[in-house]
């Protein structure tokens, strides 16, 4: 379609671990009007959350404050340059990370919006990276195994993840008698925000994500939806009934949820009536972002990695290239017609996070300094080491790291596995161990590209999304000798944002396909890491030693 630019814009938001990010596209060029990022208050001062006990809480109101903030921010900033700009948003929509699942009520409301469980972290959402729900895991994968009925790990890789919903959904009822009297449904976070802004949270009236669903609530249609009553009955009732609330049906992300709700076009300064998406996971709708097509892997790097690349339907069926040891494969999950697979990596950003606060823990508990000049402190560690880390050559007798540090989720899930660095010395230094811990990242993602072409899917390009990935040259540089890959990184931060307005521009009626919107609103390439052939053969020498010492941690946890 052709029209002219300033003519029509939409807006797509993502939201991350820590805040929402709004971007508004002129939908004709694909020029950024206005953005804006939005940090959950209550989140930000560590409320609902027990890191030591891998737990991880969000309350639905840091979601919808968050959102109303990041989309006047975006708008005020898009007003500036053009002044009608706000009733030129033809459509919305929003990816949100996940599994991150709550319990609610028979209006399909998050028990944590009630005056009686405004408190209680069981009544929130249950944030991707919480792994409280180890054990109902193994429980679910043990029965799986052994029930005598469908595998309906068939389709997730051969294995459940404590990140994902029935496990958490079966842990919180377990802890909670109270939540778990008080609830009727569960809602995932891409399908509960979107709901909200049409004003259709009725568990019967949400169209639920086709990619939540089915790489992380055991959807498929072979089995005419969830599993079976039978099957969930034997790990808690409760399940199966929530499961019948869910209905039978998801739909792709380039479909209508419904319409902006003339409380939320208040709220917003949005146009009442816009069409709203049905919603889907940051990363998913991230690949599309970062130009998603056939033998492309677009790895989303953030606080953790979440690698996505689609491939034709077989034509003999899927079972014919399940690929062992990923986190599924979606019908649709990312772009409708396409089979989405997707990897990942439990922990990226968070373990040079973790190094940094381990660093800064004498400074912040004793020393007087100010929160500000802390704050500006604590911004330059990670560069500063980075620059160090950079200066030191690779050797077969560097450190060796494990990624786990927040469990393994490719290849083959396993949340109860820990990190390790082997090698230290009394020489040992600061710089030295933030290169380990980017080494063991980029061994990491080259276990996943192993897994899978080990599967049958071929990579022909690695495209690197997100702001680690624009932020950390050595990472990236690092990552490219380690797999002996160009590692293209994206002219923008925004990934997940650009492909959510992506996504919002079909809805709208002004592509035809996901695939002509992504030939005008991506942002391009930035920079492309080359690898060395030299660093690449040392690295291939301490890429065995990582998988020894993986295999040790392994038997030994």
């Amino acid at each position: 379609m052709s029209f002219l630019p300033g003519e029509h814009y939409v807006l797509g938001a993502d939201f991350g671990s820590d805040s929402v990010r709004v971007v508004i596209l002129d939908a004709g060029t694909g020029a950024s009007m206005g953005q804006c990022v939005s940090y959950y208050e209550r989140w930000k001062k560590g409320l609902y959350c027990d890191p030591k006990n891998n737990q991880f809480r969000q309350h639905p109101k840091d979601y919808t404050e968050s959102l109303i903030r990041a989309i006047k921010g975006a708008l005020e900033e898009a007003t500036k340059k053009d002044g009608s700009c706000a009733q030129k948003v033809r459509g919305i929509c929003i990816d949100t990370t996940g599994s991150t699942p709550a319990l609610a009520d028979e209006n399909g409301t998050p028990l944590a919006l009630k005056n009686e469980f405004d408190e209680d972290p069981d009544a929130m959402f249950v944030l991707w990276k919480d792994h409280t729900a180890v054990l109902e895991a193994e429980e679910i994968n043990t029965l799986c195994r052994t029930w005598g009925g469908i595998d309906y790990t068939t389709y997730s890789g051969g294995v459940y993840s404590s990140e994902w919903f029935w496990a958490k959904i079966l842990h919180t009822i377990r802890k909670n008698s109270k939540v778990k009297q008080s609830s009727y449904t569960a809602v995932e976070h891409c399908d509960w925000i979107t709901a909200e802004l049409c004003g259709n949270t009725a568990p019967s009236s949400i169209k639920r994500s086709r990619c939540a669903a089915g790489h992380k609530c055991l959807w498929h249609a072979s089995w005419d939806g969830y599993p079976s009553s039978d099957f969930f009955n034997r790990l808690d009732p409760k399940l199966s009934a929530i499961a019948a609330t869910l209905g039978k049906e998801t739909w792709t992300t380039e479909k209508i949820q419904g319409t902006l709700t003339a409380e939320w076009s208040q709220y917003t300064g949005l146009p009442k009536g816009i069409p709203v998406c049905v919603g889907a996971y940051d990363a998913h709708i991230g690949a599309v972002g970062g130009d998603a097509q056939k033998g492309v892997l677009v790895k989303s790097i953030g606080t953790s990695t979440c690698d996505i690349i689609i491939g034709p339907k077989p034509k003999t069926g899927e079972k014919e290239v399940c690929v062992p040891g990923i986190c599924g494969q979606v019908d649709g999950s990312v772009i409708d017609g396409w089979i989405g697979y997707e990897a990942g990596q439990s922990a990226y950003g968070d373990y040079f996070a973790w190094f940094r606060n381990l660093l800064m823990w004498p400074y912040k508990n004793l020393s007087n300094t100010q929160d500000d000049a802390l704050e500006a402190f604590e911004k330059k560690i990670l560069p500063a080491l980075e620059n160090e880390a950079a200066k030191i050559p690779v050797s077969e007798q560097s450190l060796i790291a494990l990624d786990w540090i927040n469990g393994r989720r490719t290849p083959y899930a396993d949340q109860s596995l820990t990190a390790a660095i082997q090698g230290i010395t009394l020489g040992t230094d600061a710089p030295s161990v933030l290169k380990a811990l980017l080494e063991s990242a980029a061994f990491g993602a080259r276990a996943i590209i192993e897994c899978f072409e080990n599967g049958g899917i071929h990579i022909e390009k690695v495209v690197a999304i997100g702001g680690v990935a624009r932020k950390s040259t050595l990472g990236m540089q690092i990552l490219a000798d380690v797999t002996n890959r160009e590692i293209h990184v994206t002219a923008s931060d925004q990934s997940p944002a650009i492909g959510a307005a992506i996504f919002a521009s079909v809805a709208a009626g002004l592509y035809d396909s996901v695939f002509e919107a992504q030939s005008k609103l991506t942002a391009g390439i930035d920079r492309v890491h080359k690898p060395d052939p030299k660093t690449h053969t040392v690295y291939n020498t301490l890429y065995e030693k990582y998988t020894k010492l993986g295999a040790f941690v392994e038997q030994n946890k």
